[in-house]
């Protein structure tokens, strides 16, 4: 990933060529920005992605073969941060729990595509753990140092949790369950949101429901399907889905 103080990186993947053009002519206008190239198939941007020499994707939904949403449900944790940029509305909640930064509407105009590539610049200075310049500015000198706790709002207030003591995370309707050994708690934060929070060395996206420390497992139930269920040290049973399963196979160093 590129620093702060240099180009931010973006590659065009979308399989129409007047929609790739126009996203080319926005971005070209725009200082701090590079173009990192353009694909025209989701399978066409995960082999571009293995370079790791892209910032963020302007990413369509509908495209050949591998959509959007899957190419971006089979992106590392530490992959580029992606906009899905499509003429389909219908898709704006899946997307935003598989942790895309922003979701904006076709035609793309310069001002809306100005304001979701900021958004992206935003979770690369957080992943890097730098501060935006507005931040950076008005800090004091002497900052206290930021509390090792995971605040969950909740709908009777701010719960301060011990991240480590998170089993997982499920979406859950319209809210987000967050789950303890010893509770279980209603959050109208999102899976991203939460997942961006948490300790990374702990937590696996593994479906594009959940969110699980390994922590707390004890065992994993193969599927027919190719993913498992995941079982915890405190009785619950948490889906992992076939891509994540293949992630979480060599992450354990696990073969099959």
């Amino acid at each position: 990933m590129t620093d702060d103080m240099t180009e931010m990186r973006v590659l065009v993947a979308d399989d129409e060529l007047l929609a790739r053009r126009r996203l080319l002519r926005l971005l070209a206008a725009m200082e701090g920005v590079t173009l990192a190239g353009e694909c025209e198939t989701g399978a066409a941007v995960l082999e571009r992605l293995r370079a790791k020499d892209v910032d963020v994707v302007l990413l369509d939904i509908h495209m050949p073969g591998l959509s959007g949403l899957e190419a971006l449900e089979l992106l590392p944790e530490d992959g580029p941060i992606v906009v899905l940029c499509t003429a389909h509305p219908d898709h704006a909640v899946e997307a935003f729990e598989l942790g895309a930064a922003d979701y904006v509407m076709k035609p793309v105009e310069a001002g809306r595509l100005k304001k979701a590539l900021g958004r992206a610049r935003e979770r690369l200075r957080a992943r890097r753990g730098s501060p935006s310049p507005a931040a950076a500015s008005h800090a004091p000198e002497h900052a206290p140092r930021p509390l090792d706790r995971l605040a969950v709002p909740t709908r009777h207030g701010i719960v301060l949790l011990d991240p480590r003591a998170v089993s997982h995370a499920v979406l859950d309707g319209e809210l987000v369950s967050v789950v303890t050994d010893g509770a279980t708690y209603l959050s109208d934060d999102s899976l991203a949101d939460l997942q961006e929070r948490l300790p990374r060395d702990l937590f696996e996206r593994v479906h594009r429901r959940a969110i699980l420390n390994l922590e707390h497992v004890d065992r994993l139930e193969p599927l027919e399907t190719g993913g498992f269920v995941a079982h915890t040290r405190g009785g619950h049973a948490v889906e992992v889905s076939r891509q994540a399963a293949r992630e979480l196979r060599r992450r354990l160093k696990v073969r099959g």
